[in-house]
């Protein structure tokens, strides 16, 4: 449902929290999405619903979200297990694949703004945020991910922060790279430019730029020319994703995870299917495939109803059991940029692990010892026999794998460094404000 207005339960809490609470906080952070959270079931939602969950600790976190209605129906109450206030924008969206929607996309070939940019323009968004913004009430305005910048106005009173999951340009032009139909690949040169001069913009204009891997950071300075951009590595719940012990383990199984209408992973299974496992079933002819994620495609529905050994299970409510039970993850992925938060789930429940390089990249992970990156068809499908083959071998390259995420990658660290670029950024605002102040006043008595 759309959030039209405050259910009373909401009002009363915000107020109470305006009224005793808020001024407790160390940071009062404005964040903006385009979506609500719950069901936290992709990669980005994953990676702000714990960063979230950490900073609601010790700073107030009003979280602003375009709503199309399409939530689950207790998607706003869960809201508060990561924010202390909600404020939902109503917004209407095109149905996917309708006849609206590729209107829009025709219509989209006049506009300077990617078609993945313009879609979620809102006036009423950019309105609420000025009135927020201006009247006092924050420290600091984050943009999760690209898309909500384009609300983001210019003349804000609080410094402003963009949190970059992926290098969005790079998404698109590797979809155009591996694109063989013709004119669709025509359409997604024009999309990935039209990317890449907006994410240029939005990353000079913000006063921060925040990227989740180090290979990110380097690509925005050195392509976009941004200074301010720093690295707040990709946390994993270690406590939640671990095995349980109860689960057998099928020795022929291998498994992937992830949202199958994001376009990166389907391409990923497509070419698994099409060119890897058919090598694989040349040494193990009973190997299986399990795909785990919400909307899987048509073609893939199809593929299963054909092949027995591919297994689609669509959205499910707890994806551990079914990486507990395969020998093996796979992350075939040509597509994507920022780090894939199913690697670090896959090696927090010990999974052996054969991915390509755009799949393990940005990823702090050595080749042959927590993970194995093979980058064509051949040299996956001699891994993924491998793994399969020699199970003490899987099962010690598995412990190794949890061993480094346990270590490395827990999630309060992760929030702690996040926290420290957001104070860092304010007082650096305040800073320069004091000085332009200093300046003015400076120059006006020159004048007289």
């Amino acid at each position: 449902m759309i959030c039209r207005e405050k259910t009373t339960t909401e009002t009363q809490r915000t107020q109470r929290l305006h009224r005793e609470e808020v001024l407790r906080f160390q940071v009062r952070i404005l964040w903006l999405k385009t979506e609500l959270l719950h069901p936290v079931d992709k990669g980005g939602k994953i990676r702000t619903y714990n960063m979230l969950k950490e900073l609601k600790r010790d700073h107030f976190i009003s979280y602003m979200s375009l709503d199309d209605g399409s939530a689950d129906s207790a998607a706003r109450e869960q809201a508060y297990e990561y924010c202390h206030e909600l404020i939902c924008v109503p917004y209407q969206q095109r149905e996917k694949f309708s006849s609206g929607f590729y209107a829009e996309l025709l219509l989209n070939l006049a506009s300077g703004f990617p078609y993945a940019i313009k879609k979620y323009e809102s006036p009423s968004m950019r309105g609420q945020i000025s009135e927020r913004v201006n009247g006092g009430t924050f420290d600091v305005v984050i943009c999760d991910f690209l898309a909500p910048a384009i609300n983001v106005p210019r003349d804000l009173t609080c410094p402003t922060i963009l949190f970059q999951h992926n290098v969005e340009a790079m998404i698109w032009k590797r979809h155009f790279e591996v694109q063989n139909n013709q004119l669709k690949k025509i359409y997604l040169r024009q999309q990935w430019r039209k990317m890449e001069r907006f994410e240029r913009e939005a990353c000079r204009r913000f006063d921060t730029v925040i990227a989740v891997s180090k290979d990110d950071c380097e690509q925005m300075r050195k392509e976009y020319a941004v200074d301010n951009v720093f690295e707040v590595p990709t946390g994993v719940d270690t406590d939640f994703f671990t095995p349980s012990g109860k689960e057998v383990v099928d020795p022929r199984d291998v498994v992937f995870t992830g949202s199958m209408d994001w376009l990166p992973n389907e391409d990923a299974i497509r070419y698994y299917t099409d060119q890897i496992l058919p090598l694989i079933r040349r040494s193990l002819p009973d190997v299986t495939l399990t795909v785990v994620g919400r909307n899987p495609y048509p073609g893939l529905i199809e593929l299963s109803q054909k092949d027995r050994g591919i297994v689609v299970t669509g959205r499910v409510e707890d994806v551990r059991p079914y990486m507990e039970r395969a020998a093996a993850y796979v992350v075939p992925l040509r597509i994507g940029g920022g780090t894939r938060l199913k690697i670090y789930e896959a090696m927090a429940m010990e999974k052996a692990i054969v991915s390509t390089s755009v799949g393990a990249e940005g990823l702090p992970v050595t080749d042959g010892k927590e993970i194995f990156i093979a980058d064509t068809p051949e040299q996956f499908a001699a891994a993924v026999v491998k793994l399969l083959t020699d199970p003490s071998f899987a099962k010690g390259v598995g412990k190794q794998a949890r061993q480094t995420v346990v270590e490395k990658f827990g999630w309060s660290g992760v929030a702690k460094c996040f926290a420290e670029i957001c104070e860092a950024t304010i007082r650096d605002h305040r800073r320069a404000r004091v000085a332009t102040s200093v300046d003015v006043r400076s120059q006006q008595q020159s004048a007289v």
